[in-house]
C-alpha cells in the first residue's frame, strides 16, 4: 500500500513539473491571470492577390475553388478554429478546409465549392478567441469573380445585329399588342392595360418594320388603321387628350394613380408624335390610307392644348381630371422629356399656345440652362450630370436634333453631351457598382430590383437598362455599339428574349428583369433607325404644322 502511494506521489510531482513548464503566453480561460497570446492579421491574399482590410480583389476565377491565405503574427492552431468566425461569403460561407501554411503562422482556406460568376463575395474574419489565441484585429475584404465572357450567340456583322435587335424588339408592338385595340400593352403581363405614350412609340416602329421588310405595307396599314379607329371611336378623351393608361378592350381610363384618372398631356404628345409621323408615311397612299390619315388629322385637331394652361397661365400643366380637376398641379417645365409637348402645342392648327408660354413655362426664361462641365463635357441644359437618358430620347424620336437650335440650346450638342456624360459616369463608376464599364453603361428610367426608378448619375441604383445606351445610338455610335455587342454576346443568355432585350439588370445583386416595357422598347427601334437612316426624323420634320410651330417658337431646323 505504501509502495502504491509513493508511486502516486511521484506521478503527481511529474505532472506538476510538466505544467510548471507551460508557456505562460498560452491561453487558459480556466485560470484567471493567464496571459492570452495575441494574434494580429499581417497579410491576406485571395486567389493569389494581396488585399488590404476593406479592400477588393477583382477577376477571381469562378471555375476554380478560391484559396484564401491569412498570415498571423504568431503560430496558430487550425484545429481550434472557432465555428462561424471566418466566412468566404456567398454560396461558400464556411464551406472550406483549413490547414497550416508557412511557419505554422499562416491559415490556408480552400473553398469546397466553386463560386458564382460575376458575383461580389465578402471575406470576413472576426476578432476574438480563435486558432489557439486571440485575434485582435478583425478583417473584411471583398472579392469579385470574373464574368463569363464567352459569347452566347454566333457573331454576325454589326449591321445584321442592328437589324436583328430592331426586328426582335418590334415584335413587342406587333405580336404582343392588345388584340382588340392594337395599342401597346404598358408592360409584359399588363393584360388589358395599354399605354398612350408607349403606343405612340410603337406606332413609330411600324414604318421602320415596313422599310426593313419585317412586315408588308398592307399589314402595317391594317394594324395602324385598327389603332386609329379605336382611338377615334372607343378610347376616352378629355378636352381631346388621352389618359396615361387605357383599357385596351373598352377604351375606358385605367387610373395611373388616385388623382390621375383623366388627361395626361405629355403622354398624349408622345401619342400625337407617333400619329403625325405615321400620317406623313401613309398620306400619299391608297384611298384607305388617306382616309386613315384624315382621322389622324381629326384626332390631332381635337387636342385642346390651351386648356392645359390652367385658366390662361403662361405654362402648360401635365394632368387634368374630371373628378379631381387640377389637383396634381404639375407644371410641364424643362429640362426633361417633354420638349415635344410644347412644340406640338405651338404647332396645333386649332388650339395653339403662344411663344410666351414656351419661354415662361418650359424654358423658365432661361432657368433651365446649365452650362457646367462634367467629365470634361459641357452640358447646355438640365440637371447636374444630365438626369436619366430618356430626356434625350422621348421628344427626339420625331424631333430631329441634328440641326435643331433655339435661344436656349443647340439640341444636338445638348443630347450628345447628355449621352457622353452618362457614359463617362458609368466608366468612372464612382459608386463602385459591379459591371459598369465602357461596354456596360446606360442609366435611365426602368425597372430595378425594388420596383421602378429613374436612374441617373444622381440616382444610381446599380441598374443598367439596355434602352439607355441603345436609344443613344445617334449620339454615341461607338459607345452604344460596344454596349450592344456586350449586351447581346456576353449577357445575351440572361437578358435577350422573345421581345428583344429585357428591361434592365443589376450585376451587384445578379438581378435580371423578366419584364419588357413599351416606353423602353420603342425608343430602341426608333432611335437605331434614326441612326441608320433618319427615317422617323425625316417624316416628322416634314409635317407642315410642326414646321409652323417650330418657327413660331424661334427654332432653326
Amino acid at each position: 500500500m505504501r509502495k502504491i502511494l509513493s508511486g502516486f506521489i511521484i506521478f503527481t510531482l511529474m505532472l506538476s513539473g510538466l505544467f510548471s513548464c507551460k508557456d505562460n503566453n498560452d491561453p487558459d480561460p480556466g485560470h484567471p491571470g493567464t496571459t492570452v497570446r495575441e494574434l494580429t492579421i499581417d497579410k491576406v491574399t485571395i486567389a493569389g492577390q494581396t488585399v488590404a482590410n476593406n479592400g477588393k480583389v477583382k477577376d477571381v476565377q469562378f471555375t476554380a475553388r478560391p484559396v484564401v491565405r491569412i498570415e498571423f503574427s504568431d503560430t496558430i492552431v487550425p484545429d481550434q478554429l472557432t465555428s462561424g468566425s471566418i466566412s468566404l461569403g456567398g454560396n461558400i460561407g464556411a464551406n472550406f478546409s483549413a490547414v497550416y501554411g508557412e511557419n505554422n503562422k499562416t491559415l490556408v482556406l480552400t473553398a469546397k465549392t466553386t463560386p458564382v460568376e460575376y458575383t461580389k463575395y465578402t471575406l470576413t474574419v472576426s476578432s476574438g478567441a480563435n486558432l489557439g489565441g486571440k485575434i485582435t484585429n478583425g478583417f473584411t475584404a471583398y472579392y469579385v469573380t470574373k464574368l463569363d465572357s464567352t459569347y452566347k450567340f454566333p457573331v454576325i456583322s454589326d449591321d445584321s445585329l442592328l437589324t436583328l435587335v430592331q426586328k426582335q424588339t418590334f415584335s413587342y408592338f406587333w405580336d404582343y399588342a392588345h388584340p382588340v385595340s392594337g395599342l401597346a400593352r404598358e408592360r409584359y403581363g399588363s393584360g388589358e392595360t395599354v399605354t398612350s405614350g408607349g403606343s405612340g412609340f410603337g406606332i413609330m416602329t411600324i414604318p421602320v418594320a415596313i422599310e426593313r421588310h419585317f412586315i408588308t405595307r398592307n399589314e402595317g396599314f391594317d394594324r395602324l388603321n385598327k389603332i386609329v379607329t379605336f382611338l377615334n371611336e372607343k378610347a376616352v378623351r378629355f378636352h381631346g387628350a388621352y389618359p396615361h393608361w387605357i383599357n385596351g378592350s373598352t377604351g375606358a381610363v385605367v387610373p395611373f394613380s388616385t388623382n390621375d384618372d383623366g388627361a395626361d398631356l405629355v403622354e398624349t404628345s408622345f401619342l400625337m408624335q407617333g400619329l403625325l409621323t405615321a400620317r406623313q408615311y401613309f398620306k400619299n397612299g391608297t384611298g384607305g390610307e388617306k382616309a386613315m390619315c384624315d382621322t389622324i388629322e381629326k384626332l390631332w385637331r381635337d387636342v385642346e392644348w390651351t386648356w392645359f394652361q390652367q385658366n390662361g397661365q403662361k405654362k402648360l400643366f401635365w394632368h387634368w381630371s374630371p373628378d379631381y380637376g387640377w389637383n396634381i398641379n404639375m407644371q410641364i417645365s424643362g429640362w426633361d422629356e417633354a420638349l415635344v409637348t410644347y412644340v406640338l402645342a405651338a404647332s396645333s392648327p386649332t388650339h395653339p399656345i403662344e411663344k410666351s408660354v414656351y419661354d415662361n413655362g418650359w424654358a423658365a426664361n432661361g432657368g433651365m440652362k446649365n452650362g457646367n462641365s462634367y467629365y470634361n463635357v459641357t452640358l447646355p441644359l438640365g440637371p447636374a450630370q444630365g438626369g436619366p437618358l430618356f430626356f434625350a430620347h422621348y421628344s427626339f424620336l420625331g424631333l430631329d436634333p441634328r440641326t435643331l437650335s433655339d435661344a436656349y440650346a443647340n439640341y444636338w450638342t445638348q443630347n450628345t453631351a447628355h449621352a457622353k456624360i452618362n457614359y463617362s459616369y458609368c466608366v468612372a463608376n464612382p459608386a463602385g457598382n459591379l459591371g459598369y464599364s465602357n461596354q456596360c453603361w446606360g442609366l435611365t428610367a426602368s425597372d430595378y430590383p425594388s420596383g421602378y426608378t429613374a436612374s441617373s448619375p444622381a440616382n444610381d441604383q446599380g441598374t443598367i437598362a439596355p434602352t439607355a445606351a441603345l436609344a443613344s445610338m445617334p449620339y454615341t455610335p461607338e459607345e452604344s455599339m460596344r454596349a450592344l455587342r456586350f449586351f447581346y454576346y456576353v449577357l445575351g443568355n440572361k437578358i435577350w428574349g422573345t421581345y428583344g432585350f429585357r428591361d434592365a439588370f443589376n450585376l451587384n445583386s445578379r438581378w435580371f428583369a423578366d419584364s419588357y416595357l413599351a416606353i423602353d422598347q420603342g425608343p430602341i427601334v426608333v432611335m437605331i433607325e434614326n441612326y441608320r437612316s433618319a427615317l422617323l426624323w425625316k417624316l416628322f420634320m416634314q409635317d407642315d404644322d410642326i414646321r409652323v410651330g417650330l418657327t413660331k417658337l424661334g427654332f432653326s431646323y
